[in-house]
């Protein structure tokens, strides 16, 4: 819809493609034209997300390229856990400024420049990836690098604002799907690096996804908006800080998308260590559990409407649990596909844990403004309050769950550098920490609410 038409239609530009009125909940403007610009918007979020994923996730791929026949013997085993653990660091730290900044400038403007933020990493990238390159540069690049998992906070931000609340789960269902995808997809293409310029040849990867990058900017620049009433809510951060279910919420995404990323980072070093296998060999099987983890995050958000999320959360922890414990006797007895069958399940199921938590976040809201409605409370008045509080906690959230791929990437890396020279006892722990992920949702959101005192809790209960 072309921005004549969509001035027809009663959406009003300021200049530029800026919508000064937008009511997605008005059903009538929703079917008119909402639906279009909303979805347009969509698609264009899908697409740099994705690229932006890909990006982050470069270094998962690059370094099975980095081994001492290809002239990088000088970067040990643990200075690539070092690398991958920075860049999924900066990632995490950069969710909060990028999802603020979608009010300050605008959710097209933020897709434009986080967009062309990446040419930094990407293009230096391109130069310097080569034997020679010393490891302090490696770190600096992996930290530029890392700008790509802020984009995840930034996009799912702006997408929120475009869709009516009975369309919001679909939508950024979508959204945070595809952009995880390009974790899958980048280290595809790097396995068709791998098998036809070789492994001498990494900056091939890189090149590939320059020009990918331009398209991506060029594209949001002609197809996406901004909406002028998003505002930066303070309020709403404030309240969140100080609400006892951000922390929990943000412990259990350490557990599902801390995993996720974790593990997408780690799975081909991983199989290099602990196998020996070629980078050809561990790149062939490193992406399904990237891809499979992607695609049953939707799965997780489906089966949280049908059953509940608290439920989904605290089974899909269990089941995470029982697939470390695979981990753990695969390595005893040296079988790669017990290995390998362990680890795409862990994509899998975090997965799905990913899909489930995020729909947890506005379920505990929810109920909590029921039962403050309930106490006498404005219906509406506490209802808004409720949506405030998910986007503010969801951001929090989003920052503190990928600070967990730090920590499994560290944890391999000690792993590996002990005695042990083996990632098992990192498994252990992570089996352990499972393990309390349950106790936790079982704890918070799963006993019955009889056995509960507070009303918070009590919201909860129902989610």
């Amino acid at each position: 819809m072309s921005v004549t038409a969509e001035r027809e239609a009663g959406v009003t530009h300021r200049g530029g493609r800026w919508i000064e009125n937008w009511e997605p909940d008005n059903p009538g403007f929703w079917e008119s034209t909402g639906r279009k610009i909303a979805n347009r918007n969509l698609i264009f979020s899908i697409l740099t997300e994705h690229i932006a994923f890909s990006i982050w996730s470069l270094f998962s791929v690059l370094v099975l390229f980095m081994g001492p026949k290809q002239g990088f013997g000088y970067i040990t085993v643990g200075d690539k856990f070092v690398i991958t653990s920075l860049a999924t660091a900066v990632g995490s730290v950069m969710r909060i400024p990028y999802n603020l900044s979608v009010a300050r400038v605008g959710g097209r403007n933020w897709t434009i420049i986080s967009a062309l933020l990446l040419l930094i990493p990407s293009v230096w990238l391109g130069f310097a990836m080569h034997p020679g390159t010393s490891y302090g540069t490696f770190l600096v690049i992996a930290a530029f690098v890392g700008f790509g998992g802020g984009n995840f906070a930034s996009s799912m931000t702006n997408i929120n604002t475009f869709y009516p609340e009975d369309k919001k789960g679909s939508a950024l269902g979508l959204n945070a799907g595809g952009g995880n995808l390009g974790v899958a997809v980048v280290q595809l293409v790097g396995l068709a690096v791998l098998a036809t310029a070789g492994v001498t040849h990494p900056k091939v990867l890189v090149w590939i996804y320059i020009p990918l990058i331009v398209v991506g900017a060029v594209l949001a620049t002609l197809f996406m908006d901004n909406i002028a009433s998003v505002k930066n809510d303070s309020k709403g951060m404030r309240h969140a800080v100080k609400e006892p279910h951000t922390w929990v919420m943000s412990f259990l995404y350490i557990g599902t998308f801390g995993s996720f990323i974790g593990y997408s980072f780690a799975f081909g070093q991983v199989l290099q260590n602990q196998f020996k296998l070629t980078p050809v060999a561990a790149a062939g099987i490193t992406f399904l559990g990237p891809l499979l983890g992607s695609l049953s995050r939707p799965v997780g958000g489906w089966l949280s409407d049908k059953i509940g999320g608290a439920k989904i959360t605290g089974a899909t922890f269990v089941v995470m649990a029982l697939c470390a414990a695979l981990l753990i006797v695969a390595a005893g007895e040296k079988s790669l596909p017990l290995y390998d069958t362990g680890f795409i399940l862990l994509f899998v199921f975090s997965g799905v844990a990913n899909g489930s938590t995020y729909k947890m976040i506005p379920a505990i809201f929810r109920a909590k403004a029921k039962i403050e409605i309930a106490s006498g409370a404005e219906e509406g008045a506490a209802l808004l309050h409720a949506r405030k509080l998910s986007g503010a906690v969801i951001g929090i959230a989003a920052a503190i769950g990928a600070f967990g791929g730090v920590l499994i990437n560290i944890a391999f890396r000690q792993s590996f550098l002990s005695s042990a020279k083996s990632g098992t006892p990192a498994v252990i722990g992570f089996l352990v920490f499972y393990a309390v992920c349950f106790l936790v949702t079982w704890a918070v959101y799963l006993r019955p609410a009889t056995e509960r005192s507070s009303r918070a809790a009590l919201a909860a209960a129902q989610v």
